[in-house]
Formats: C-alpha cells, structure tokens, sequence
C-alpha cells in the first residue's frame, strides 16, 4: 500500500471537517515510534493527543486486553455490570484529589465525560448556568462547543449552542491578562449577565490543553474556590488531557491548594482504549435520578481492562517521577533555544506538559507560521508534533512517559534541527 493512494481513498470517502494532520498512514507502533504502511518511523510526540501516557501497546496494557477479550467484550454495564468496573471506580475514587466521600462514573470519550459533568452539577444545583474559560476546549459536541472557548475550527456552522453558557478570559501574562482581571471580569458577569444564584458550575482546565499548555494559578484557583463556596456553585476540573500522569502528579489539581467538586478524565486513563470517567463528591454524584447516567458502550470490559493496567503501570514503573524529570530535560532544552531568540515568546509547562510559543520577531504578534514550520520540519525528519493554542502559533510536546531516554535526546535533537531550519537561529542539541 502507498500513503498517497490511501489519502485519495480518504479524500474520496470520508468528509474534510474531519481535520487529519499527517498525509501517511499507520502501520504498526511501538512504545513512542510508528511505522507507516510504507514502512518509515516516526517518533511520537503527540501520542494520540495525550492519550498515550505509557506509549503505544504497552505489554501490561495488552495482556490486560486480552486476557478480558477470553471472557468477555460487552454485556452493557447497565444492563449485566462487571465487578472489573466497581473495582476502578473504587481505585479512581482512592486517587481523585477530592476530600470525603467520591464516586465514579464511566462514558466512552472526554467530551461525553465533560457532558455528563455538567448534567451532574445541575441536577445537585438545580440551575442551568455554566461558566467557562476563553481559550478552553471541552470537547465537539453542542455543549463540548458551548464550553470551548475558541471559535476556529470548532463551532463555525454549528450555532445556536445551549443557552446559560458565559466565557471569563484565563489569566496569561503574555496577553497581559491577570488573575485580577480574569476574578473581575466574573464579577461584572454576575452584575450584567447572570445572578450567580442561577450558576450551576465553573469548568477550568488546570492546564489548558488545545489553549496553548496555559497552567492555572494557584492564586487563581483559590478565588474561584472561594467564589464557588460562597455562591454555591460547583467547581469542575477538567483534567481530559491533564490527568494520569502528564504534569508529574497523578491529577494536575493536585499541584493546587484547593480541591474541585467534580474532575472529569479520559485520554491517558486506558492507554489508547476509549473510556472515561466522572468523579466527584458522593452527594454531588448521586444527584440524577437512576437512567440519568450511562451509555450503551459506558464503562466498556476491555477498557477498563486496560485501565487497570495503565494505573499499575503508572505506580510500578514511577512514571510521575519520569514525568518530572524529562520534562525538565525538555524546558531546559528550549529555555536554552529561546535565549537571544525574539521569535520564541514563552517556554512553559508542568511535568510533561510544556510548550513554546512563537511569535513574529517584528511585531511581536502570534506566528502560527513559524509554528507550523516548526512543526513541518520535525515531521520531515521523524517527529510527530501537535500545534495548539488561541492563535495555533504554539507547539506542544506529548512524548509517552515510557520513551527510551536514548530516543528522547534524538527527539530534542530534531527539535533543535527543526528550530535551527523554521526560524532560522542556531540551536545546540
């Protein structure tokens, strides 16, 4: 098979709002490398958009897979459950960063988790608004896109969206806003648009994701939950990129002195295996009535299979601890690129969460183009990149966990080659 055949087959039978970045096809993976149909490898450093903390087919991961596969792949959890499920909703429950008392609920994809989050804290709440953050991303479905605080590409045609839906801006320091104006802006929300007696919930990712790798404050997360414990709304984390390892805690809610009511997850939680979960204080949890939650495929046997796996694997293989230490190795890399060079703006991240933001040396305004050149180098030579942010002018890195250090320093080495041939400056691999 050729690459470009199959390209013209996905032109030909599958629409273009389904955005594909790469115009090779996979084969076969292993751990942080891919091979496509024509049999070239790559390095994988978007991991599935985070989802692949410990690396592709992690042996632990498919012995978990197939060992379920012998019993059995679907019964609806609904319908027959399976002890497998009540055993992972009691480990996330142990994990949650959420004081007393937690239960947990399984769905199929972030955004679904995200959903059914917000169901959640209305029906405790018994109201309807819902306040989110500029910049965030919460998935594609209507109240995905209501949440998302980015219009290109994900809400264009797709309006009117649900209603009692209002956006606040996440502090950044490089569009000179703070964590007072951001605090300030919600204040007014309350005073001209909605009675934050009508608010169900604010939803914050503690690092945006498609935003750019924006962290929160702590400063920030302590008024909103000063905000939310004095006006009775819930606080929801949304941690669908952020959870299970990637910002060297378990939860990124976890480098926070305040806790959430809800955390939504999914992506690394089942090492490439579509599941994800709600968890969040017992009272809160068990607000819809029963048939208010679930799914035909929620809670899937084969991914929580895998889901078992990726926990054991985390804790066995000290993959926060490597988390911390490669992603320093990476920011120290980049913070070294970026010195004398005007086109970087900003090297930042927590644990394995880091980006660089680029931007026009002449002006100073976001550069999606370098960005995208960046990111077209590195693919040339074998590196698979994401871009992301408000302005897509910001690279991000998503290495698995589990990368051979060997294979690491060759990634940055590309990445130095990349930068060197993008923006036209010397970097030292």
């Amino acid at each position: 098979m050729k690459n470009v055949e199959i390209n013209q087959r996905r032109i030909d039978a599958a629409p273009r709002g389904v955005g594909v970045m790469c115009n090779f096809y996979a084969d076969r993976a292993e751990n942080a490398t891919l091979w496509d149909v024509e049999g070239r490898m790559y390095t994988d450093f978007a991991a599935g958009i985070a989802v692949l903390n410990t690396g592709h087919r992690h042996p632990a991961v498919i012995a978990a897979i197939t060992k379920q596969l012998e019993r059995f792949t679907h019964t609806a959890y609904q319908i027959v459950p399976y002890e497998s499920s009540v055993a992972l909703a009691e480990r996330i429950n142990e994990m949650a960063p959420i004081a007393g008392p937690k239960k947990t609920a399984f769905f199929t994809t972030g955004a679904e988790a995200v959903e059914n989050a917000i169901k959640i804290a209305r029906a405790f709440t018994g109201r309807p608004g819902v306040i989110a953050f500029s910049g965030g991303f919460h998935g594609r479905t209507m109240m995905g896109m209501a949440l998302t605080g980015k219009v290109s590409p994900y809400k264009i045609g797709f309006g009117p969206f649900p209603g009692d839906v209002h956006h606040i801006p996440f502090p950044s320091e490089l569009q000179h806003i703070t964590v007072d104006d951001s605090v300030k802006t919600l204040e007014r929300l309350f005073k001209a648009d909605i009675d934050p007696q009508r608010v169900a919930a604010i939803i914050i990712e503690p690092v945006q994701g498609e935003g750019g790798f924006n962290a929160a404050p702590n400063k920030l997360m302590v008024q909103l939950r000063d905000i939310c414990d004095k006006h009775g709304i819930l606080l929801i984390a949304d941690e669908v990129q952020t959870g299970f390892g990637r910002t060297g805690k378990m939860f990124a809610m976890e480098h926070h002195p305040v806790q959430a009511d809800i955390i939504t997850m999914a992506k690394s939680l089942a090492g490439g295996m579509p599941l994800s979960a709600v968890c969040g204080r017992a009272k809160v949890m068990d607000a819809p009535a029963p048939g208010g939650l679930g799914g035909t495929y929620a809670g899937n046997p084969l991914a929580v299979a895998a889901a078992h796996a990726v926990i054991d694997t985390i804790q066995k293989e000290s993959l926060l601890d490597r988390s911390i230490s490669l992603g320093a190795k990476l920011r120290k890399f980049l913070e070294a690129a970026r010195t004398g060079n005007a086109s970087i703006a900003e090297v930042r991240g927590v644990g394995s969460m880091n980006a660089v933001e680029f931007v026009d040396p002449a002006n100073g305004c976001p550069s999606p183009e370098i960005a995208q050149r960046v990111q077209q180098r590195a693919l040339e030579k074998g590196l698979v990149l994401l871009t992301c942010g408000m302005y897509g002018n910001v690279i991000r890195f998503l290495h698995p966990l589990t990368i051979p250090d060997a294979q690491f320093d060759q990634a940055l080495a590309t990445i130095g080659q990349a930068l060197k041939e993008a923006i036209e400056f010397p970097v030292s691999a």
